[in-house]
């Protein structure tokens, strides 16, 4: 396989944007930015466009995409805040956007959701899964509706959970102490927030209530606080819980 043909561009402001850069490089993809699209427009075979919160940057990222990369290159999009369709109805080529979605930590999925837009064209589809697959993925193919399968029912718990804190319930603590050993969880609800990052999960609750309006998906105030406090867990030190700064070597 010449390089060409394994490059790829990835965008995004999400926490997935790292641990999937990190990924592609280890099984041997050239990774471009957005920055470098121009001069490397020939080369790049497949667009990854992550950003979940901000979804005016989303858009204008995907219209760019749309508007400077040949239109037999396919444009894989997070569709966890927003369904692709609605995406691929701001692109000239939708048949060319997929939906996908998943959480970090990147390391512990084992599977990643396909979920393609009503336009998406089936040879898109198929090159999606190729792709995902290539990087040691399985995949699965879901219908396009906001968080799609595991991010939406984890993110609903992880909301439920806020909510607990916020009316004194029980602590943080006390709520994940409970949930783990009470159905086996790998983490409790708010320890995996703070892993996943607050922001990704906020999008999504408010994606799906905005998309939704029912009041069963209303987002948390206290989740929505702590996100705009920049507190979105582990990566900014503080979450749900505190942690301490991470030593950084300059030698």
């Amino acid at each position: 396989m010449t390089t060409a043909s394994k490059t790829v561009l990835l965008t995004g402001t999400s926490p997935l944007y790292s641990e999937l850069l990190q990924l592609l490089k280890e099984k041997g993809y050239r990774v471009v930015s957005l920055a470098e699209m121009a001069e490397n427009r020939t080369e790049i075979r497949f667009a990854v466009e992550v950003t979940n919160l901000d979804l005016e940057l989303k858009k204008a990222a995907i219209r760019e995409l749309d508007g400077k990369l040949p239109a037999n290159v396919p444009i894989l999009t997070t569709s966890l805040a927003i369904t692709a369709t609605e995406v691929a109805s701001w692109t000239q080529c939708p048949a060319r956007v997929c939906g996908f979605g998943t959480l970090v930590p990147l390391a512990e999925r084992e599977l990643i959701e396909i979920a393609p837009a009503l336009q998406t064209a089936p040879s898109v589809l198929e090159q999606a899964e190729a792709f995902l697959q290539s990087m040691g993925k399985q995949t699965e193919v879901v219908v396009d509706e906001i968080g799609l399968v595991f991010p939406r029912i984890l993110s609903l718990i992880i909301n439920e959970a806020a909510f607990t804190v916020m009316e004194r319930t029980a602590t943080a603590q006390d709520i994940d102490t409970a949930m783990k050993k009470g159905t086996n969880y790998p983490y409790g609800p708010l320890e995996w927030a703070d892993q996943i990052g607050l922001d990704d999960v906020y999008a999504i609750i408010r994606g799906l209530h905005r998309d939704l309006g029912e009041e069963r998906y209303r987002p948390a105030p206290l989740l929505r606080k702590l996100v705009l406090a920049g507190r979105v867990g582990k990566r900014s030190n503080q979450g749900f819980y505190q942690y301490e700064p991470k030593e950084v070597s300059y030698r």
